[in-house]
């Protein structure tokens, strides 16, 4: 296989230095012959020969090099391409590009992957110590004899799924048995649109009890700037301050309609903000339901 690739190389090789010694009259001569040719074995098939892929790369660099130095490089390759369609050759050129970009280098830069027991160490010691943020679950993998970044830990736990510290501290074990626990005290809020029908975009607020699924409509409106959105939070603390047993936690996804004042209107009534994950829909099922 390698001596016919050299062998193809070479007689190309000595086919370019023998048309570099024609004059223009005889290359447009022997051109005439060789399209002659060539017609008469298209009439012969019905398809174009089956060719290596080592044999199909000279003539697709050809072929892009008629393609963007003629005038017009579409009828150009019509005319000189006879055993096979323009399309298939300019095929193989995108083919040997796409090639190039996904071929897979041997060494790989950045540091190498780390053991599979260590991966699941750090997770297990990030379950069992909710509390540690990235850089002190480093240090302890450290103190155990692993050298260990926090760099390495965020993304062992990010490939598990598993949040960071403080957050975590708050999932505990299980997201689910965690909101179970506090029902009573959580509220969530999003956002839902209706279309109206004259195609206008309208943005409903509401929120939502865990405990007893109850529903507040806080207001519509088709622009939810963030004046408006913090105005439905002061009514909302107003009307949950009547309740016997208070809201302590707020859950809302990380939209922009919700600005900074959004939350320290709830802050200011004693209402720890949850920030659910980003793309997480399911950790505020309830108002995403």
């Amino acid at each position: 296989m390698i001596f016919r690739i050299i062998l193809f190389v070479w007689e190309f090789m000595m086919d370019l230095v023998s048309i570099g010694g024609m004059g223009n009259d005889e290359k447009d001569l022997e051109i005439l012959l060789l399209r002659q040719q060539l017609r008469i074995v298209e009439r012969k098939q019905e398809r174009g020969p089956q060719i290596p892929r080592w044999q199909k790369v000279p003539l697709a660099m050809l072929a892009m090099r008629l393609k963007n130095q003629a005038r017009d490089g579409k009828t150009a390759l019509e005319e000189s391409v006879r055993l096979f369609k323009p399309a298939t050759m300019i095929g193989w050129h995108r083919a040997m590009v796409r090639r190039k970009w996904t071929y897979k280098q041997g060494n790989k830069p950045g540091r190498p992957p780390i053991e599979k027991e260590l991966e699941q160490l750090i997770v297990q010691v990030a379950r069992d110590n909710p509390d540690l943020g990235y850089e002190k679950l480093a240090g302890e993998m450290n103190k155990l004899g692993y050298d260990v970044g926090k760099t390495t830990v965020s993304t062992v736990l990010n490939r598990h799924g598993i949040l960071p510290a403080p957050e975590r501290g708050r999932q505990g074990s299980n997201w689910q048995t965690f909101l179970n626990h506090y029902k009573e005290q959580f509220l969530a809020c999003d956002f839902f649109t209706v279309e109206t029908l004259w195609l206008q975009t309208l943005y409903v607020l509401y929120f939502i009890e865990h405990g007893t699924r109850r529903v507040y409509l806080a207001g519509c409106t088709a622009h939810p700037t963030g004046e408006w959105v913090t105005q439905q939070a002061r009514q909302m603390s107003w009307e949950l301050q009547d309740r016997e047993e208070p809201i302590s936690y707020l859950i809302h996804d990380h939209d922009k309609k919700f600005p900074m004042a959004f939350d320290t209107v709830f802050e200011a009534e004693g209402v720890e903000i949850v920030d659910i994950p980003y793309q997480a829909p399911n950790a505020n099922a309830f108002a995403e339901r």
